[in-house]
């Protein structure tokens, strides 16, 4: 069995690696995204997905559009059985669509969070269950016929960088079967209706106030886990954060003890473990309000 695999972050390299794995199935080739610049220095960085293919000695292509001349007729020429696509950062143009079936694991439960950023928004909506979907493409943002799904539970404290790779395992062994048994399944059209949809994250996302109920800000940093984060206005970022109970003025130092601070929220309250102020190490809690001569009954700022 052929194979053409298109991804780019972690999660799609879990699912590469196992189909690296099988040896019923060849990948002929890959495509991810461009090498990026990452960090303060900015170092050029390849996607992991590139790093795994180049390892395995399998031709690895970064185009920063598929609609480039001659990238639909190379793949043609491969023969591919099918073209299997997680978390890649395009879509498939139609010559690329009509070439073989093309399976996308998108993580998330489909027609719920189509788009760009399903295992955040499930995270930041307190969802209480999630799973990975493998759905046949077609031109639309996940819109395609369903194929197979799987299901699982999401914990209170469970956070971003955790699910992902749940989520991918659970996405590697879906796509096994999914390949493996395709010509018996039958697919299951999408309501459209029922259609919800999430944008890509950006930096500004991960600002907070206390003036926003605990629950959100916690579910906040349980999205925004090492990228955006989330940062109060003054640049101070929360890094380690717990629900707790309480009520008084939003922001007020409610309680101090060895494990953190307690501060109020517009219901709720949370209790700062670590935080970073802009510019400097990261310290724990305690460390920042004896800094700032803070007790209770003030504000956290």
């Amino acid at each position: 069995m052929n194979i053409v695999f298109m991804g780019t972050p972690e999660y799609a390299d879990t699912i590469l690696k196992r189909l690296l794995a099988e040896k019923e199935i060849t990948v002929t080739s890959v495509y991810t995204q461009p090498d990026k610049p990452v960090g303060r220095k900015k170092v050029l960085t390849p996607p992991p997905v590139k790093v795994t293919a180049e390892a395995a000695g399998v031709a690895c292509y970064q185009p920063y559009s598929l609609k480039e001349d001659g990238i639909a007729g190379r793949i043609e020429r491969e023969k591919p059985d099918f073209i299997v696509v997680a978390a890649y950062g395009q879509l498939l143009p139609k010559a690329i669509l009509e070439i073989a079936p093309c399976i996308n694991l998108h993580a998330s439960l489909l027609p719920k969070y189509r788009g760009a950023s399903p295992i955040q928004q499930a995270l930041l909506n307190g969802d209480r269950v999630t799973g990975v979907t493998a759905m046949l493409m077609e031109e639309g943002l996940d819109s395609g016929p369903m194929l197979a799904w799987n299901v699982t539970p999401i914990g209170l404290n469970d956070r971003k960088n955790e699910l992902f790779m749940r989520l991918a395992e659970m996405a590697a062994d879906l796509t096994l079967k999914t390949v493996k048994k395709y010509r018996s399944i039958r697919s299951l059209p999408q309501c459209d209706a029922d259609a919800t949809y999430c944008k890509k994250i950006a930096r500004r996302d991960g600002l907070v106030t206390f003036d926003l109920p605990a629950e959100t800000i916690y579910n906040r940093f349980r999205a925004f886990e090492g990228w955006p984060g989330i940062y109060l206005e003054n640049g101070l970022k929360l890094l380690d954060l717990a629900l707790m109970e309480g009520e008084g003025e939003a922001g007020k130092i409610l309680a101090i003890d060895d494990d953190g601070v307690v501060v109020a929220c517009k219901s709720g309250a949370l209790k700062i473990k670590m935080v970073q102020p802009s510019s400097k190490k990261a310290m724990d809690a305690l460390s920042y309000i004896r800094g700032k001569r803070l007790k209770i009954d003030d504000l956290f700022i």
